[in-house]
């Protein structure tokens, strides 16, 4: 049987190299990754030793830059393009909007005009987020995929939805996947749960903006690779399709602290600040549409807070040394 070819961007990031190793241990896939390997939020080193620990081969290639993606593209010859390289960081994209533009939207049209160019008949899933739901009033049930009517609040995430229409209109056979929230191991430092972990742990002070008054759908990046397969195995999916993947419970973000404290059985030092503008007061996701195609979350908050902790003490305490 011959094996579908897959071609991941972002390959070296969080969800990336979670995914590559997945498919890769399926045996069912040849995968070719690439990434730009930058510093955007956090040292390289990271991606680099997510790619030792995987046993993963990433090439370092721009999407920006066109003569490279069509090499690649004309050297792999992919089936199936799953784009995940992105500039990340709602608060980071406060100031730095020119950046976003150049990564998020520039660098996905330039990846779309090579596909149309070079492989016109190969399927893309890219990943959006649920930020882009900005100020949408959440219902009982959480956010379902056609309720957007709110603005987004930072550059991140409307580049992200720019993002959605880009494909839209590109004539392409895609998927879209809104993600929620994703937390877990090889993360990126910048976010909640190891920023948290890390100076609880150091005894220092933690910050949690709106005063601790947020929800959020918290997804362990394992329910988010799951998400993913169920997309990538149901190739009958109709092109433009958009998909919520997310837990579908809301937590309080300072339960979720609780959560950390307990896993690490060291209280916080918590200094409540007012909301940052970047941020969404809460998240929601109704998967119902995914659910239909196999999807059904597993992982618990405890659960994958632990597994996080397991790995943060085996990478930061004994491999980077942090105390």
């Amino acid at each position: 049987m011959t094996k579908q070819k897959i071609m991941i961007t972002g390959a070296a990031g969080f969800i990336g190299s979670h995914l590559m190793s997945t498919l890769l241990e399926t045996d069912e896939y040849e995968v070719y990754g690439i990434d730009n390997f930058n510093n955007h939020l956090y040292d390289p080193k990271l991606k680099v030793d997510r790619m030792n620990h995987f046993g993963l081969y990433i090439e370092n290639i721009d999407i920006r830059d066109r003569s490279a993606v069509k090499t690649a593209l004309i050297g792999w010859q992919p089936d199936i393009i799953i784009h995940l390289a992105a500039h990340a960081g709602v608060r980071d994209s406060f100031g730095k909007e020119q950046a976003y533009h150049s990564n998020n939207i520039d660098g996905t049209q330039n990846l779309i005009e090579c596909i149309k160019e070079i492989v016109p008949e190969s399927r893309v899933i890219y990943a959006s987020t649920s930020g882009v739901y900005g100020s949408t009033p959440i219902p009982e049930d959480g956010w379902n995929e056609d309720l957007l009517c709110g603005k987004q609040l930072n550059a991140y995430t409307y580049t992200k939805y720019i993002n959605e229409i880009q494909f839209q209109i590109s004539g392409i056979n895609n998927v879209g996947l809104r993600f929620f929230t994703v937390y877990g191991s090889w993360g990126r430092p910048d976010m909640a749960l190891l920023d948290f972990t890390k100076n609880i742990l150091a005894g220092n002070e933690i910050e949690v903006f709106n005063y601790g008054k947020m929800k959020r759908d918290f997804t362990h990046v394992f329910d988010i690779i799951d998400g993913i397969l169920e997309v990538i195995e149901n190739d009958d999916i109709e092109s433009n399709e958009i998909f919520n993947i997310g837990r579908g419970e809301q937590v309080n973000l300072l339960d979720f602290v609780e959560e950390i404290e307990y896993t690490c059985g060291v209280s916080a030092n918590i200094k409540l600040a007012p909301k940052h503008p970047a941020d969404t007061l809460e998240t929601f996701s109704n998967t119902s549409k995914l659910g239909k195609y196999g999807y059904e979350p597993q992982v618990s908050i405890r659960e994958g807070v632990e597994q996080f902790y397991e790995w943060y003490r085996g990478y930061y305490v004994n491999v980077i040394g942090v105390e």
